[in-house]
Parts: structure tokens; C-alpha cells; sequence
């Protein structure tokens, strides 16, 4: 099998994050490496918190704390909620790491030896009312292409365009509010992106043919502009430390590299920081040779400008093989009716208090069903109660308490015999098996709304056989075709156990484990297994597991609402 490196876009290191953060890059990440683990892939899935820049130095000044001991402690509680959610990360590291320290100065040493570095005078934007130079993110203003208010310096949220803070229309500095900014001079290293066009398009032309059409065109955009030479510098304490001998004239102190210029190295850092720690060899990882390695991306659309087309120009200025992306998966934005989360507005839902409200499997399944891979999409409580209630609760969970309490209660604690299979078992089967081949098809592709309409269909077809055969009516006239039925059904049980594992991980592992089975390994089925559905023979002994999934009240509902916000059903577009 192929090795598998997966990476999602590192969240930042100010606060906790929203449902948005995390169904556009971590959530289906993991969903995608539990997948591949189960069919027999190595996989390595790495992540870190991204700490440098200035939001992390003014948001511990507001906490009162040093900021390395601000970023630890954010650093905890991210980790401990990715956790909560069931992130399977192999390693989830830190860019303030002395190993990203470490090769971002590498990287940035081979630039200078390749002649990709140019030390430059510029003229940079200082705020007087806040004493100091403003890196681009905290000059806000007005996007000159589409006209969104609240532009950053160095990207349009709204439209995804990489700017320049003199881009902007009326700008302000995003610290203090002040207008009362000037221009002065500073000195800054930049990489020159212009010498590395014709490179970068050829390596997109050859790579990013199958990539989603949302990666592919705004990487594609981006360099039908051109590519500019950027600073790679800051004028900022807190950082990685850009090394002396990079500089041609003695430069000012509180010199950092640009936090998009070592946050995507730090998938790199963090995979060292992963063998440091007794993983393994890193450099396997990442340096192309005979080894034969799978590098799949996953972000949201913001992220896509510095992975297509930033972080592969710095790659191949380094003219070392480094391993690049293979395959770039891109989300749009899951917004909260119809409007952004904001956390200065109390709108929407972050994940250390989802997790307070209901168990992460709720959560993992609903985001992946509204996944926002081709437009942007929508959480409201409504939708939200809709989906759990109908494809959890009542297509999953009911069909495994129904089965396993009725079986019990009928023919004892242990998986009943009955009769032989028959035309009806055989058609289930082929059908099981005709659904399984379709949810791996879309794992495969990356596509998750359509893998979990899959997975949900594979659901529903136990609900129609067992309706079908209605072993509840059938056990008064013929015990040993209702006991078939339900023997049957408790095969389905156990592959759904197996095969929902990437969506409802804890779930999963309740339902496999109500089933007294004997070193079960089984990490998936094929389809002459599937077919079969014969992996839980008569005579195991069974438990019947709590309720998996509990409805979502109107009482419950109308309190999310007012606790968070959000239209009434009248109300709502």
C-alpha cells in the first residue's frame, strides 16, 4: 500500500475555534485518515497550532501573559478540544517549535544560496497612535475588488485576493482604529515569487489537474496576475528569528520571518517534532525518492493562495526534492445563517462549548453531511436538529437498539441460529455490498457529502430488509425466520460498526462492542464479505448498548436559538 501523508491547514493559535474551522480542514482530514487506515494504508496526519504573528502578541498583551506562555496554554486547550472531537492526529506540533525554528532557517539559507532573496528597502506603514510598524493583516480597509468593508492588509476574506495594504481603500489600523498612519522606511527580505512563475505553472499543470475546481481556479487566478516578489519579514518580536547572515546591511532588531512564510514549513517542523519524539524518520516523509508517498492537503479556500502557489514557489527555490502536494482538497465556508461566525458577537457555535451541549459524533456526522465543498453552505439549529434526528437517531440508532433489545428479549443474550439464509439475505447482501463499493468510491475521491449520503443509504438498506421482514410479527408464526432476520441484522450491525468508523469513531466502537467476538480485528469488508454478512455467527453473546443517539427536542432547540442565536423557521431566508 501506498504510504499517506496528510496535513490539514494549522489553526491559529487566538482561541478557540468554530464548526467552520473545523469541517474546512481538520474533521474531514481525519475522517479521510481513518479511512485510509482501515484499508491498510500508512498513514501520517499531521497538524500544529500556528503561533507566530501579530494576533498572538496582542491577544496575550489582553490575557496579561508572556506570549510563549499565552501560546502554550492556547496550545493545551486546542489540543485538548481536537481531542474531544476525536482528531486522530499522529503528531499535532507547534510553529513556535525549535525544529520549524530549525528548518524554516534552512529553507530560507537555500533561498539566499539559489538567489531567490533580495534585501530590499521599503516603505512600510507605521500607526503613530500605536508606536509601531503594522504588518499587513492589521491594516483594514476597503477591498478594491469587490468592496468588503473589512479587508486585511495582506487577503480579502470576502473574496479570497491576496493584497498589499496600499491595495486598500480608506485604510485604518485594525489595533487601535486610527487613520493616522504614515509611510517609513524599514528594510525586509523578500522572495522573489516573479523568477519562480513559469516553475510554479509548470508544476500546477502537471499536479493539479484532478485537484477540486475551487483549489485549482483560484490558484490558477493568482497566477494569472502574476506572482509578486513578498516580504518574508517583520518587524516583530515574536516570531522565528531571521538569521543574521541573511542580511546584507546590519538590519533593525525584532526582525521575524513572515508568519505565512513559516507556517506551512511547520508541517515539516511538526513531523520532526513527531520523530524527536520516537516517531520514526521524517525525512522519509517528505524527501521524494524510491519510497512511494501520497501528500494530501485539506483547507479552506482563504488557505489555498499560500499552498498552491507561495509554499510550492518556496519549495522548489530551495532546489531540494522536497515532496509537494499531491492533491489539494479545498472547503468553502460553512457560515450560521447565512452570516459569518463571530466571537465578538456571540453568533454561532465554537467547539469547546458544542462539545458541552452533545457528544462529538453528533457534530463529526452533520458536518460532513453539509460539508461545503462545492458552495458555501449554511449551520442552523434547524438543519442541524433535522439531520441528527432523522439519519442518526432514527435510521442508525434505532435500527441497532430495536434489533439488539427485541433479540434479547425474544431469544436470549446471544446472536439467535434460525434458518438458513435465503433470496432475501441474498439480495441484501448484493445490495450491501453495491453501497459499500459506492462509499469507498467517494472516500477514495474525496468526496464527503456524497460518502456520507452513501453511508447513510448502506443505513437505510438494514431498515428496509428489516421492515421487509418484520421479524416482530413473524416470531408468533415462524421463530426460526424471525431469528434469521435478526442474526442478519446484527451482521449488519457490525459492518456498520466497521464501516461508519471514519464519520461516528466513538459510535462505532460502542457498536462493535456489544458483540462478544473474539480478537475482532476486521478493519473493513470487502465485497464478498460484505455479500456474505456472516462476521458475527449464532451463538455470540451480545449486550444491548445506551441509546446511541438521543433526539434533539423543540425544547432543546428553542434554548440553542436563544442561547446562540438564529432565525425561527418563519424567519430565516
Amino acid at each position: 500500500m501506498t504510504r499517506q501523508l496528510v496535513t490539514s491547514a494549522l489553526p491559529y493559535i487566538n482561541g478557540i475555534k468554530h464548526l467552520g474551522n473545523l469541517v474546512g480542514s481538520m474533521l474531514p482530514a481525519d475522517v479521510y485518515s481513518r479511512y485510509l487506515r482501515q484499508r491498510g494504508h500508512e498513514v501520517l496526519f499531521i497538524c500544529a497550532t500556528d503561533e507566530h504573528g501579530t494576533p498572538a502578541e496582542l491577544a496575550a498583551r489582553q490575557a496579561g501573559l508572556p506570549v510563549a506562555e499565552f501560546c502554550a496554554r492556547q496550545h493545551r486547550a486546542q489540543r485538548a478540544v481536537y481531542q474531544g472531537f476525536g482528531l486522530s492526529f499522529d503528531y499535532f506540533g507547534r510553529s513556535s517549535s525549535a525544529q520549524n525554528t530549525e528548518i524554516t532557517q534552512a529553507f530560507a539559507r537555500a533561498l539566499a544560496a539559489n538567489g531567490f532573496i533580495e534585501e530590499r528597502s521599503v516603505r512600510q506603514v507605521y500607526s503613530v497612535a500605536d508606536g509601531r510598524f503594522l504588518p499587513d493583516r492589521y491594516i483594514v480597509g476597503t477591498c478594491p475588488y469587490c468592496g468588503y468593508d473589512q479587508a486585511r492588509g495582506d487577503q480579502c476574506e470576502q473574496c479570497a485576493r491576496v493584497l498589499d495594504p496600499t491595495d486598500l481603500v480608506d485604510p485604518r489600523s485594525a489595533i487601535s482604529g486610527s487613520a493616522d498612519l504614515e509611510v517609513r522606511e524599514t528594510r525586509h527580505l523578500f522572495l522573489l515569487q516573479s523568477l519562480l512563475a513559469g516553475e510554479v505553472e509548470a508544476w500546477l499543470d502537471e499536479h493539479a489537474r484532478d485537484w477540486p475546481v475551487l483549489a485549482s481556479s483560484i490558484a490558477r487566478t493568482w497566477l494569472a496576475e502574476g506572482l509578486r516578489d513578498r516580504a518574508i519579514t517583520r518587524d516583530l518580536d515574536w516570531g522565528v528569528p531571521v538569521p543574521a547572515d541573511l542580511w546584507l546591511e546590519p538590519a533593525a532588531e525584532g526582525k521575524v520571518f513572515y508568519v505565512w512564510f513559516d507556517a506551512p514549513i511547520e508541517y515539516l517542523g511538526a513531523t520532526k517534532e513527531w520523530a524527536d519524539a520516537g516517531g520514526g524518520d521524517w525525512e522519509s516523509w517528505w524527501r521524494r525518492g524510491e519510497d512511494s508517498v501520497r501528500y494530501t492537503q485539506f483547507m479552506g479556500k482563504d488557505n489555498v493562495p499560500f499552498h498552491a502557489v507561495m509554499f510550492p514557489a518556496t519549495q522548489l527555490a530551495t532546489r531540494e526534492p522536497w515532496r509537494m502536494v499531491d492533491y489539494l482538497k479545498s472547503f468553502n465556508w460553512l457560515n450560521y445563517y447565512g452570516g459569518k461566525f463571530s466571537t465578538s458577537r456571540h453568533r454561532g457555535v465554537f467547539l469547546d462549548v458544542a462539545l458541552e451541549l452533545l457528544p462529538a459524533d453528533y457534530w463529526r456526522y452533520f458536518l460532513m453531511a453539509h460539508a461545503p465543498e462545492s458552495d458555501d453552505s449554511d449551520f442552523t439549529w434547524e438543519l442541524f436538529r433535522a439531520t441528527v434526528n432523522k439519519d442518526l437517531a432514527d435510521t442508525l440508532g434505532n435500527l441497532v437498539n430495536r434489533v439488539l433489545s427485541f433479540s434479547r428479549r425474544r431469544f436470549g443474550d446471544q446472536v439467535p441460529y434460525g434458518r438458513e439464509p435465503g433470496e432475501p439475505e441474498r439480495q441484501l447482501g448484493e445490495r450491501i455490498a453495491q453501497l459499500l463499493a459506492e462509499y469507498e468510491a467517494e472516500l477514495d475521491a474525496l468526496r464527503f457529502r456524497r460518502a456520507a449520503r452513501a453511508l447513510r443509504a448502506l443505513w437505510r438498506a438494514g431498515n428496509t430488509y428489516l421492515e421487509q421482514q418484520a421479524p416482530w410479527l413473524r416470531v408468533r408464526t415462524d421463530p426460526d425466520a424471525a431469528a434469521l432476520t435478526l442474526r442478519t441484522a446484527m451482521n449488519l450491525i457490525h459492518l456498520y460498526a466497521v464501516v461508519s468508523e471514519p464519520f461516528v469513531p466513538t459510535t462505532a466502537r460502542v457498536m462493535r462492542s456489544a458483540f462478544a467476538l473474539t480478537g475482532d480485528t476486521r478493519s473493513w469488508f470487502t465485497a464478498e464479505q460484505a455479500r456474505a454478512l456472516d462476521s458475527v455467527p449464532a451463538g455470540t453473546a451480545f449486550s444491548v448498548p445506551p441509546v446511541l443517539f438521543a433526539k434533539i427536542t423543540d425544547e432543546q432547540l428553542d434554548g440553542y436559538r436563544s442561547r446562540f442565536g438564529g432565525a425561527r423557521p418563519a424567519e430565516a431566508d
